[in-house]
């Protein structure tokens, strides 16, 4: 696939990987429209992207909203003509043990990371049938391997590996290619703004951002894996031993993930 004049649609675009998403499917020739749930970071993103000569249009638009993503689409169409690549990449984390989880920060993490990928897949569905496009999902190595205080956002990933999965069968047979792509740790403010147990956010990463794989480096290899028309990409060492001995020794992984996760900076397993 060729993505030059393309209208590619990035949500949750930012910051972190939705932003690098947006410059570089850009830079590669495509029209951009981004959403985000704020306005000032919205506008802050479309200044930078049309600094660099990226044609882009974006609005404010919450993922776990229905009627918010099916406008959205209409804006778009209005807009650009229609819709080539949906890149599903709106998304929170949280972080705390589940019996001591509010379930409605469990509801907030399901309605933007599954159902934000759901509705604003159904929208843009038919756009992308008719130009037989692509849907991406950002997705995690939580995706198929469960961390613990994390359960809300392995689920809503499972959820979505699932669904995309599902879709990819029932749209194989009409042009319409469904990659899903699930980096390993990487670079971003997604665990800043990680929900604690109450909902309130984390504020500081746990981990060291420095020695994780940049949001350029994930959206290079997004846009590589879409040209070559691939299925699954999952990115980093870590990411792929993970998926490796998760599928053949998983009992084994229950303990080299407890113990990986209880050496985190205010493990709640301490």
């Amino acid at each position: 696939m060729d993505v030059k004049n393309k209208v590619v649609v990035v949500t949750g675009a930012t910051s972190g990987i939705g932003t690098a998403c947006a410059r570089t499917f850009g830079k590669a020739g495509a029209r951009i429209w981004i959403t985000g749930r704020s306005q000032v970071k919205l506008d802050a993103t479309l200044v930078m992207l049309q600094k660099e000569g990226i044609t882009c249009a974006g609005a404010v638009c919450d993922a776990g909203d229905p009627a918010q993503n099916e406008q959205m689409v209409q804006d778009v169409c209005q807009k650009f003509g229609g819709v080539d690549v949906l890149i599903n990449n709106a998304g929170i984390s949280m972080r705390a043990l589940f019996r001591d989880l509010d379930l409605e920060v469990f509801h907030q993490v399901m309605a933007s990371n599954f159902w934000g990928t759901v509705y604003a897949t159904k929208y843009c569905m038919e756009e992308i049938i008719k130009n037989k496009g692509a849907i991406i999902g950002v997705s995690s190595i939580n995706g198929f391997r469960g961390t613990p205080a994390r359960t809300a956002y392995t689920a809503s990933k499972f959820a979505m590996n699932g669904f995309l999965e599902a879709l990819r069968t029932e749209v194989m047979k009409l042009g319409v290619h469904v990659l899903v792509v699930c980096p390993g740790f990487t670079a971003s403010n997604i665990r800043n703004n990680a929900l604690t147990a109450d909902g309130s956010p984390q504020k500081e990463s746990p981990r060291d951002e420095e020695k994780m794989m940049t949001a350029e480096q994930v959206a290079e290899s997004i846009l590589k894996a879409l040209i070559k028309r691939k299925r699954d990409l999952v990115l980093t060492r870590q990411g792929k031993l993970a998926s490796f001995l998760n599928k053949w020794v998983p009992g084994i992984m229950d303990q080299v993930v407890y113990n990986h996760m209880a050496k985190e900076k205010d493990s709640p397993f301490k």
